[in-house]
This record gives structure tokens, sequence and C-alpha cells, in this order.
């Protein structure tokens, strides 16, 4: 298979996409990265250091006119209405994420591209899953439709390996962690807020328990899980649409703990709301061996490694008043 020259990255000014992105451009040089985003204006950094287009994954004419103006051969959807949002839209989160989708491997399939990567999530589990070091084959029974739309969406990727040779990948997951960039609608969005809020009020309010527990990851490690799937022989993969990749997994209070070590008067309150009963569906803790073993995933972050970075990051944003109206 030709090797990845030209990109786009659909949803690009996204959570993950917008550091994704930038990481690409580094990597294969910035007029070879095309950003795509539908309605949310890109930052300064992400419009002036590469291209950048606007494109509706669910519009598949212009998908498909943004490919052979491009001259693209990969694809990076990165598109997604996410858990909490989903909830509160469930068509729209079906017809982002799946008819997107769909759009993007039927493009893939046309104009015979290279490679379409396409996240999944720890949101393709659901109660009736072990919440210990969940396994790569398991029970797939989510509660929300932003994880009804993921296990779809694995299983799309799959069948257009298997039945048109297409070359789709995708990661499960966990909660992604920035100091760069804010979440967008997720039931793990807590997990970046509480940071900023450290800094900027030194109080936060918490939407779980403080006994939750799921499994995270921070953005470093998110942007480089990502890069090196894509790098990964082909025929190396035994899986394709739904690796489980892991990093850490803490509970809210030992997070809240851990930054109290860098900020001794932080104050820490929990009112859990209608996300929690999303949060006690998902896992814990990830077994995520199958994707050490097929393209050799490891993290680099754990807990107090990320704390450290983040408060310090956050820190220097902050000097240079970049965090305001964070909200939560």
């Amino acid at each position: 298979m030709a090797g990845i020259n030209r990109i786009l990255v659909v949803g690009a000014v996204g959570q993950i996409g917008s550091e994704l992105t930038m990481a690409l451009r580094e990597k294969y040089g910035s007029d070879n990265v095309v950003a795509a985003g539908r309605k949310t204006q890109p930052s300064p950094t992400l419009r002036d250091s590469g291209p950048f287009v606007w494109c509706d994954v669910t519009d598949r004419k212009r998908l498909d006119a943004t490919v052979e103006q491009h001259k693209i051969d990969t694809i990076i959807n990165m598109a997604a209405i996410l858990s909490a949002t989903g909830e509160k839209n469930p068509q729209r989160c079906w017809d982002v994420n799946v008819a997107g989708l769909i759009n993007t491997l039927e493009v893939a399939r046309e104009h015979n591209l290279t490679q379409v990567l396409c996240p999944s999530s720890i949101a393709v589990f659901g109660p009736e899953t072990p919440k210990e070091n969940t396994p790569q084959e398991t029970v797939l029974r989510p509660t929300t439709m932003y994880g009804v739309t993921k296990v779809t969406g694995e299983l799309l990727c799959d069948y257009y390996v298997r039945r048109f040779g297409v070359d789709a990948r995708g990661l499960r997951y966990p909660g992604i962690i920035s100091a760069e960039t804010l979440p967008g609608g997720g039931t793990t969005d807590y997990a970046v807020e509480i940071f900023y809020k450290a800094i900027e009020e030194g109080r936060y309010t918490c939407f779980v328990r403080e006994d939750t527990s799921l499994p995270m990851m921070y953005m470093p490690d998110c942007i480089k899980a990502t890069m090196d799937l894509m790098a990964a022989p082909f025929e190396s993969l035994k899986h394709h649409g739904d690796f489980n990749i892991g990093a850490m997994s803490f509970t809210a209070a030992e997070l809240a703990a851990e930054i109290k070590k860098h900020i001794p008067d932080f104050e820490v309150t929990y009112e859990p709301d209608f996300r929690q009963e999303i949060a006690d569906s998902w896992p814990s803790s990830i077994d995520d061996s199958a994707a050490r073993e097929e393209w050799g995933w490891e993290p680099a972050y754990d807990l107090a490694r990320m704390t450290e970075d983040m408060l310090e990051k956050l820190r220097a944003r902050h000097q240079r008043g970049e965090l305001y109206g964070s909200g939560s």
C-alpha cells in the first residue's frame, strides 16, 4: 500500500482534532495536512499554520470535492457529537457519527484512499461489560446514543476492511485531558475542567461522585497513540476499528488530591448530575494488550506526571490571560 502523503482532518477544530492537526503538520509538512471545520472558528495557530477548509462530514458532495481539490489520500474523521451532548440530541448524534462515517468510508472506497482513521470510545461499553481490566473482545451494549454510534462505527470500519479492502482504523479513546483545548460535551469533561478551575478560582463543583473511577489519558499520549496506529503496517493488524488503549485510571477524589499536592487550598465539592449514570455504565480500567502487541502502544504519562505538566502549562496560560471563560 502507498504511504500517507496528503491528510484531511475532519473535525479539526475540536479538542483532539486541533492538537492532532498540529502534530501531523509537524510530521508530514504543513501544506500536506488540510484542516476542516464545520462552523467553529479555528484558532489563529490552526488557521495560519496550513490549509483550512469548511467541510461538514454529513455533506457528501462537499467531502468529495475537498478530497479531489486537495488530492487527499488519508482522512482522519474526528467529527463527533459526544456522550452528554448526544443525549440531548440523539438524532444529530446519529447523523454526524454514523452518516458522517459512512460518507467518509464511501469516499475512501471510491477514491481508493490510503487510509481512514475514525476514533471509537470507551462509550461502546455498557453496564454488562466487565468494569475492571475491560477486555478487547467483550459485551458491547451501551446505554447512550453516542455509545450506540461508536459500536456502529467500529462495525462499519471492520466491514469496509473486509468487504472493500479499505484500510480503516480506530481506537477506543478513554477520557482525554488537554492543557490546550477545552472538551466538547463529554462525560469525562470534569477531568479537564477541574484543572482550569483550580488555577482560575481555587474551587470546583464536580458533576460526578468522588468515587467515580474512569480510564483517562493525557493529550500527548492520545496524539502519540493515534499517530502510532496510523504508521503501523496494515499486515500487522489483527484488529482494525476497535483498539482498546489505556494509560491511567483514577477516581475524581484521587484527581482532586493530586491537584491539592500542588495547590493545597484547592476545594472540590460533588454534585452529580445526569452524567453520573453515563459514567457508571463505563469501565474503570482497560486491557489494551492487543494494541501493545499489534502496534507497540505504550503510554508515557501517569496521574502524577500529567498533573504536574497540566498545572505548569495552565499557570503559564493563566498569566497570559488565556483561560478566562473556560466554564464548567
